[in-house]
């Protein structure tokens, strides 16, 4: 269970909470800011069914969580049922790298470590009343998750408000969990540097609409889509606009606007006029964060036609495209362009697709060699050219060379 990725398990989230104290206000709240990113969220209301035995339903689904929030209410420690949940929750923690963040809402930290004021007397009345190593365990897990970083939430006029805390630990565990998340991908062989310097770039205030130029094939398109599904989660409202110049061919350039506006704002919207002239749609735009991926733009009029100037501050625009002068004559503020792959992640990429390995068989070294030569660091040439050799005799691969030599020398000759 150590070792299991975020994409294995159920739930991304498990909430430890204490329902009287926080069911119709806080937790409530962060339920749903949690569900509006996609997450999976365990909440004992919704998940457990009728005859089911409590504990070993809690301590499944906490098994089957990538992290748990506990929070940590006035009367938390009172509820023998959150004790135990707690106490199974820190026990992963150690035992199998569970995470556990904590809240201390309404609560001092150094209360619950040090078990003191109304703990104290919850504490005492279990000991009382629950066998003695029972409740050893649950003062044990309670001290140690006193002494783990979180968030604690006053309350009172001087401190944020809850809105805001909510949004913090929502962005956190965004990160978190893509951190955690080991998505090991054929396709994003040798992608990992340029995503940091696209994500880099993200973070910089004057950087709005960023553009991912190269030749076709050359992975435009998987550089904009990690990236997007890294930090998608973290906007009000997010889309990707695959294949722009295609689809405009295909179904007309307000019809596609119009899709794209109504899954940012979501509710159907129409604009049948040249530019978003509504003044009420250019509010509701203006008043969301958002991230929108333009796949495959051909002309520069094509940005602004989306109605990118309108977003709302701190909106992020990713356009990739073939032509350089697409992205200049678009507005772009900063133009990536996307490198084809070194030597050795064109062979990994090629040998995943020809062998299903990381590496070439022995005595297919010197023709996987010559096809890397071919394919020019182009991730769709080698998984194209990788696919068709999977499988296929040595002879069958030296028929294959021979006639990607002969397009590769036809396609020289036209250049």
């Amino acid at each position: 269970m150590a070792s299991s990725s975020s994409s294995q398990l159920k739930y991304q989230v498990f909430l430890s909470f204490r329902g009287e104290d926080t069911r119709l206000n806080f937790t409530s709240h962060l339920l749903k800011a949690l569900k509006d990113t996609g997450m999976n969220v365990f909440f004992d209301e919704e998940k457990l069914e009728k005859g089911e035995q409590l504990a070993q339903a809690l301590s499944q689904a906490i098994a089957a969580s990538n992290l748990s929030i506990v929070i940590l209410s006035v009367d938390y420690a009172s509820s023998k049922s959150c004790l135990a949940e707690l106490s199974d929750i820190m026990g992963r923690k150690n035992t199998q790298q569970h995470t556990v963040l904590p809240i201390f809402y309404h609560v001092d930290p150094s209360h619950v470590r040090n078990i003191c004021g109304s703990f104290k007397a919850s504490f005492e009345e279990h000991e009382s009343n629950r066998p003695l190593d029972e409740a050893k365990r649950w003062k044990a897990a309670f001290v140690e998750i006193g002494k783990l970083k979180g968030w604690h939430i006053q309350g009172g006029k001087f401190d944020r408000s809850e809105t805001e805390y909510i949004k913090d630990v929502v962005q956190y565990i965004i990160k978190k969990l893509n951190s955690k998340s080991r998505r090991v991908s054929e396709e994003l062989v040798g992608i990992d540097d340029q995503k940091k310097t696209i994500l880099q770039l993200i973070e910089q205030e004057d950087s709005r609409i960023i553009g991912l130029w190269g030749m076709g094939g050359i992975g435009k398109t998987t550089l904009a889509e990690t990236v997007y599904n890294e930090i998608s989660p973290t906007f009000q409202a997010r889309y990707f606009l695959q294949d722009v110049r295609e689809k405009i061919e295909k179904q007309g350039k307000e019809s596609l606007r119009n899709e794209l506006l109504s899954k940012l704002l979501n509710s159907r919207t129409c604009v049948d006029t040249p530019s978003i002239g509504s003044t009420l749609t250019q509010q509701r735009l203006h008043n969301i964060k958002v991230i929108v991926v333009l796949d495959d733009v051909n002309d520069s009029d094509q940005i602004d036609l989306m109605g990118v100037k309108h977003f709302g501050d701190g909106s992020k625009i990713i356009v990739t495209s073939r032509d350089r002068q697409v992205l200049k004559n678009g507005g772009v503020d900063t133009i990536h362009e996307v490198k084809q792959l070194n030597e050795n992640d064109s062979l990994q990429l090629f040998s995943t697709f020809s062998f299903k390995l990381l590496n070439p068989a022995p005595n297919f070294q010197d023709l996987s060699n010559e096809f890397l030569e071919y394919a020019q660091g182009s991730p769709l040439a080698l998984k194209v050219l990788g696919s068709k050799l999977y499988t296929k005799s040595r002879k069958e691969w030296k028929v294959r060379r021979t006639s990607s030599r002969n397009m590769h020398n036809q396609r020289s000759q036209r250049f």
